[in-house]
């Protein structure tokens, strides 16, 4: 048996469906799913869902805007409680002129006062917080300190932490600095940096270092800034778009390279005492890849990722979304954004949706035998309930056979399905999607009984999400 962490929580009252029948006539696998309610293993954070954006898109009229209804509601829809993270490769080129007119552009970004009051007023409309990044690799001191400042006074109580440097420990090979760039380098420049926006905000708070793949970076600046962070951060991808190697396969694979970054962070995170948080992260990166990066299977990936990060016990995520840094609306973006002020739910933003059943629900330890199958099973507890989340990222179906004690006799189910793994479109939540407004409600429900056992179809390529209510 695999010995692995659940997630559950979240709402009760969850809307349901019947269970599907099995795809073909496949033999389906079983999936053994015993329940441990007896020890819970903390909590889902409140605001653990992110989403990411690059510093140019806040210089985009209109689109991170009070005035953006549809664009809001599909944030909420996502979670009353988040984290937007402004910052990206774009963030180490652009600058901040108070009256200057507003310029998107990969290596020219202009942002002005007026956007940032119109973020501001964007996050009071949403209820998230902010993550901003300042220019380490062409800024100055007091270019940075006087961002900080007008980020401040436009963001008010909604700014969670002020980073200085995207991917530092990539400076030397993006042109920043200097062969030979190292962490005690950076170590002195951000120290500097912290004391001049000090010198304007005594009270601001910094995360950090925002590295893309040096986790030992991570773990020295924990050591070294832990008494002075709000979060100890990391990028991850599971790839880059332009690697041939890149497929669907290989997204849906298990990849141990994140469970030993994880395992670090989590160690590095617990001995400073300070949250960590995965502050830029999805499929590919480069803005992913088409025919992969936005087809369902990339929805299970996204789901799974989720799951998995909290079951490491990070603070959150923040998956990057829209414009990216090479100046074109990235296939991976959650929200796909026409740039004609249409906005519509790509099958990322349903793996998000599912996970958002589970905000601020306690993490359960269960043992499970996937029998060969790439599924993977979590709990959550809350108010008296258990939701137990299966994904089948597999080509084969799967019967998952619950075993939760005698404590329960009633539920409901609720899939995430969509045409195949390969679908780019009919992607649901409870057979509904997210509508031209911006929200979503399951279309169907069916109650279950559970009596000792449930028995469950979980079709290849779907994830499932049973809640069992105490009568």
């Amino acid at each position: 048996m695999d010995r692995r962490s659940f997630l559950s929580g979240s709402a009760c009252a969850m809307a349901t469906l019947v269970s599907h029948p099995l795809l073909g006539e496949r033999v389906p696998t079983p999936l053994h799913i015993r329940l441990d309610l007896g020890q819970t293993l903390g909590r889902i954070p409140a605001d653990f869902t992110g989403l990411g954006y690059e510093i140019s898109s806040v210089a985009i009229p209109g689109l991170l805007s009070p005035a953006n209804h549809t664009y809001i509601e599909m944030v909420k829809t996502l979670g009353q409680h988040g984290v937007i993270r402004i910052g990206g490769n774009t963030s180490d080129y652009a600058s901040f002129q108070p009256e200057g007119r507003l310029v998107s552009s990969p290596k020219a970004t202009v942002i002005n006062a007026e956007s940032l009051r119109q973020l501001g007023r964007f996050l009071d409309a949403t209820g998230w917080k902010l993550i901003w990044n300042l220019n380490l690799g062409s800024g100055t001191e007091p270019q940075a300190a006087q961002e900080a400042q007008a980020v401040a006074s436009a963001v008010g109580d909604k700014l969670l932490a002020f980073q200085i440097g995207n991917e530092p420990d990539l400076f030397a090979h993006e042109g920043h600095r200097r062969s030979g760039y190292g962490y005690a380098q950076y170590l002195q420049e951000y120290r500097r940096y912290k004391a001049a926006i000090r010198g304007r905000l005594a009270a601001a708070r910094f995360a950090g270092p925002d590295v893309a793949v040096a986790t030992d970076w991570a773990v020295r600046f924990a050591k070294d800034e832990g008494r002075d962070l709000a979060l100890l951060t990391h990028h991850y991808y599971r790839g880059g778009a332009s690697n041939p190697k890149s497929s669907l396969r290989e997204l849906l694979a298990p990849h141990p390279n994140l469970n030993k970054m994880l395992d670090t962070m989590r160690a590095a995170s617990r001995e400073a005492g300070i949250p960590y948080r995965i502050v830029e992260t999805n499929s590919f990166s480069g803005g992913g890849k088409r025919g992969v990066s936005n087809t369902f299977g990339s929805a299970l990936w996204t789901l799974d990722y989720m799951l998995t990060l909290a079951s490491y016990g990070a603070a959150g995520l923040n998956l990057e979304t829209g414009m990216n840094q090479l100046g074109f609306i990235s296939p991976y973006s959650p929200i796909m954004d026409d740039q004609r002020g249409h906005y519509t739910a790509a099958p990322d933003y349903y793996g998000m949706l599912g996970f958002a059943q589970l905000m601020g629900g306690e993490r359960l330890v269960a043992d499970y035998d996937a029998s060969g199958l790439n599924a993977s099973v979590h709990a959550v507890k809350r108010d008296g309930c258990v939701l137990i989340t299966i994904v089948n990222k597999h080509t084969r179906p799967a019967e998952a056979r619950i075993d939760a004690g005698d404590k329960f006799h009633q539920g409901t189910i609720l899939r995430l399905t969509a045409p195949s793994l390969q679908s780019e479109t009919g992607v649901t939540l409870g057979s509904s999607s997210v509508d031209s407004t911006g929200q979503w409600r399951a279309a169907a429900t069916e109650p279950i009984r559970y009596q000792r056992e449930l028995r469950l179809a979980v079709p290849a390529g779907s994830a499932a999400f049973v809640t069992l209510l105490a009568e």
